[in-house]
């Protein structure tokens, strides 16, 4: 495969530094949450995190090798090849967690649901790219509603609850920015507030509880309510500047829970305080902006709608995972993105910055 020096002249140098600050500050983070106090030298989860990292780096960059136009034509491939893994998870994954989401490949661990969140955003993509842009109707709705039920009721099995909410909102993202008409969208999602009391009875003990202490976490503070109570404290005893760089008391006396995945963004906040947090989300909206302005600049409708989605994984997660951590939504176990301990959370979305950055480059090449 022949690499067209030309697009060096266009390189996008913005999303990929944005992208890298924010996973730095993230393994600096998972490094501190995993640091046991008197001790020298890294943790093994915060150099196995580095390790991800520099190999993410190298898959975003050699994204930039091809074409991304090639993949409207194979991304239904890619959606049945990440599907076929979601569901061998059962089979071949192993349990961490208490859930099964893992298959081992070598000496890496890979969670397949994670690649499900941008084979999702890549063929509905395509899909849009093929249909009218405007005042789509019900029967549109048909194809996509398919592509998304059946992963998410194979990762619901695992079980995983933040995974399938996230594919959930990118899902609803992306058929508004296909051009389906609101009316419709209601009309889908009214059966299921119809039918909640009965969904209500097929979820599990553990997210029964995490429902109902997000409605009043003082109602079981030593039991389901525990974890946000800790989080709240943590974030608020950051202050305006924070207790300073491994210095965070909730953290190192494991009074937070997950600390270098799901509770990250409270580690931070401890030791960064208001300003850090701040910091850290202006990162964010630099990133997501910037993603916004490659699909406005972009050439085609599939590379405008694969920017757009790409955007969405990265700000429905930030939005999820902040909420959650600072008890405005319930705990439903999404890691931040680029920031919390996970291998295949970064090197699927360092791909997707791979992919936005494709559809920069090659803008001048139509």
């Amino acid at each position: 495969m022949k690499f067209d020096r030309r697009l060096l002249t266009h390189f996008e140098w913005l999303l990929p530094l944005l992208s890298l600050a924010v996973s730095t500050l993230g393994v600096m983070t998972v490094y501190s949450a995993t640091h046991a106090p008197g001790t020298e030298g890294w943790s093994p989860l915060a150099f196995r995190q580095l390790a991800w990292l520099a190999g993410s780096v190298a898959v975003m960059l050699a994204v930039l090798a091809f074409d991304y136009r090639r993949l409207d034509r194979s991304a239904y491939f890619v959606y049945l090849l990440v599907l076929l893994a979601v569901l061998a998870v059962p089979i071949l994954g192993r349990i961490g967690g208490g859930s099964r989401r893992w298959i081992r490949v070598g000496p890496a661990s890979i969670q397949p649901s994670e690649f499900m969140k941008l084979a999702l955003v890549l063929v509905l993509a395509r899909h849009f790219s093929r249909t009218p842009g405007a005042r789509l109707g019900l029967r549109e709705l048909v194809v996509p509603l398919i592509l998304t039920a059946l992963p998410a009721a194979a990762i619901l099995a695992q079980p995983d609850l933040g995974t399938v909410a996230v594919l959930g909102v990118v899902s609803v993202t992306m058929l508004v920015l296909g051009g389906v008409q609101l009316r419709w969208l209601a009309a889908i999602t009214a059966p299921v507030t119809v039918l909640a009391p009965l969904l209500w009875g097929h979820l599990k003990a553990y997210q029964q509880r995490r429902v109902l202490t997000f409605l009043n976490p003082d109602m079981d503070p030593l039991g389901a309510g525990y974890h946000v109570i800790q989080s709240k404290i943590a974030v608020g005893s950051g202050l305006i500047w924070g207790k300073g760089f491994l210095r965070g008391t909730q953290n190192h006396l494991n009074f937070l829970p997950e600390q270098h995945t799901d509770f990250i963004f409270s580690v931070f906040a401890e030791e960064w305080g208001f300003v850090g947090a701040i910091v850290l989300m202006a990162l964010y909206f630099g990133l997501v902006m910037r993603g916004l302005v490659v699909a406005s600049r972009a050439r085609d409708r599939f590379g405008v709608l694969l920017a757009l989605g790409v955007m969405a994984i990265v700000f429905w997660q930030v939005v999820i995972n902040v909420g959650m951590t600072t008890g405005s939504l319930p705990v439903v176990g999404i890691p931040l993105p680029f920031f919390s301990y996970g291998g295949s959370s970064l090197l699927c979305l360092l791909a997707g910055i791979g992919l936005v950055m494709n559809v920069s480059m090659r803008r001048f090449f139509f």
